[in-house]
């Protein structure tokens, strides 16, 4: 019928041309299935939703990643574009690099640069016989690159970028445990006068923002939540989307909630760390539960996560308010009615706070008095 999966043929090649146009390697497909020794089971190194994803090795004895999309896969041929468009023009130390794709009949693939020690899902949440040792100085370095990286994604990316599903599996981990985000494949671009996108829902259950879950609603802000919970995972050890804890079977957020409350929240610490500064790994997990707020306008955005990251700050934590809780398909309450109760008093003008206290070691931090939301 001379159809495939991109449509008629004509229209292929037209599409096939206009990458042609892009900073784009265009790799043949007998060339890839070389260079994975015909996609040999062994150079399987990961999978989901889009596709599998193999090691290889070109001609050239550079060694790459190559994401095969499935042809059962959501992506279409649009959002396989704009993944290829915004990736080749979008380059920051803490993001994979697009190297090229192949575009031939029915293949559909991606090839990255090749990153040493896979995910952050496998280093620190995998089995143990494939985890990385990450004391408690390693585990800030990936924290702070991987919000350098997503900072960058929203404020200096041209236009702006959310990436929707950020989560311990898309940071990927080079040789030197330097942090870089990966999958774009779900990410979208925003307009500049646009504040917020009504769209298909994709993510990750245990990292989705409630009000993204719930209403649709995509702001940079729903990348905050998810970073939140990623934080949480990367100080506990602990996978959000695999385990449930305590007796009430909380998720993650809602668990390290009730261990502050009680006073406790030492208790979330990694049993693998066995030393850290005690004061920096708690003001992490008040980062944490300030970005993963109920209510999008109360959290801060990722350029404020960084210095309160970095620099000794002091957080204003009667300004905390409770996480918000997105769970499907379960006879538990969710956040639905915080988040509308917030949500309504944000529409009657109640601002959102700068959550810094005054702090002799940040003082730039001491005329900021309001956290405007985006």
């Amino acid at each position: 019928m001379g159809c495939s999966c991109f449509g008629c043929k004509d229209n292929r090649e037209i599409q096939v041309q206009e990458l042609n146009t892009n900073n784009v390697r265009l790799f043949s497909y007998n060339s890839l299935r070389s260079a994975t020794r015909h996609f040999h089971p062994s150079n399987k190194i990961g999978g989901g939703g889009f596709g599998v994803v193999y090691k290889g090795v070109l001609r050239d004895g550079t060694r790459v990643a190559i994401k095969c999309l499935s042809a059962e896969s959501k992506q279409g041929t649009k959002e396989f574009l704009t993944e290829i468009n915004m990736i080749s023009d979008t380059r920051h130390p803490n993001l994979v690099q697009l190297i090229g794709c192949c575009v031939e009949s029915g293949n559909r693939m991606l090839i990255y640069e090749y990153l040493e020690n896979n995910s952050l899902a496998c280093a620190l949440l995998g089995s143990k016989g494939k985890r990385v040792a990450l004391d408690w100085p390693k585990r800030v370095a990936i924290c702070l690159g991987t919000s350098s990286g997503l900072a960058f994604l929203h404020e200096e990316a041209t236009p702006p970028i959310v990436h929707r599903d950020i989560k311990a599996s898309n940071v990927l981990i080079d040789e030197n445990l330097q942090p870089k985000i990966g999958d774009f494949g779900l990410a979208k671009l925003f307009p500049e006068n646009v504040t917020h996108l009504s769209t298909r829902v994709a993510g990750t259950v245990g990292y989705l923002a409630p009000e993204y879950a719930l209403f649709g609603q995509l702001t940079k802000k729903a990348d905050v939540y998810s970073f939140g919970v990623l934080l949480l995972e990367i100080i506990s050890g602990r996978s959000s989307s695999k385990a449930a804890f305590g007796v009430d079977l909380l998720i993650l957020v809602e668990w390290v909630w009730k261990l502050r409350e009680e006073g406790r929240l030492l208790d979330i610490v990694d049993p693998e760390l066995t030393e850290y500064p005690e004061a920096e790994l708690l003001r992490f997990i008040k980062v944490a539960l300030f970005c993963t707020q109920a209510a999008p306008t109360q959290r801060p955005n990722m350029k404020q996560v960084i210095d309160m990251l970095s620099k000794e700050v002091n957080l204003n934590e009667k300004l905390l308010t409770a996480p918000g809780v997105y769970r499907p398909h379960s006879s538990k309450q969710s956040s639905y009615d915080s988040l509308q109760k917030s949500s309504s008093r944000d529409k009657k003008g109640v601002q959102s706070v700068n959550p810094f206290a005054t702090s002799t070691k940040f003082e730039s931090f001491q005329s900021v008095t309001q956290m405007l939301p985006r």
